[in-house]
């Protein structure tokens, strides 16, 4: 399961993901997390990391002309 879901728990001085998080989401971009990604980690949604479902992520790719994944 996908670890990037963890982004704001892995955040460090040298890495600061958080804030590269809100930069790129200030930019426009929009951060989208798999639910059982989620779900797996005993974590909740938040407005920096959203739960999807499987659909959601379809539609989110069939519609997009980019789509960036880590």
């Amino acid at each position: 399961m996908g670890k990037g879901v963890e982004y704001q728990n892995i955040s460090t001085e040298n890495v600061n993901t958080i804030a590269q998080a809100e930069e790129f989401m200030q930019s426009g971009g929009k951060v989208y997390a798999c639910g059982s990604c989620i779900k797996l980690r005993n974590k909740e949604g938040s407005q920096m990391c959203p739960i999807n479902t499987m659909k959601d992520m379809y539609d989110i790719i069939k519609e997009s002309e980019r789509v960036v994944t880590f």
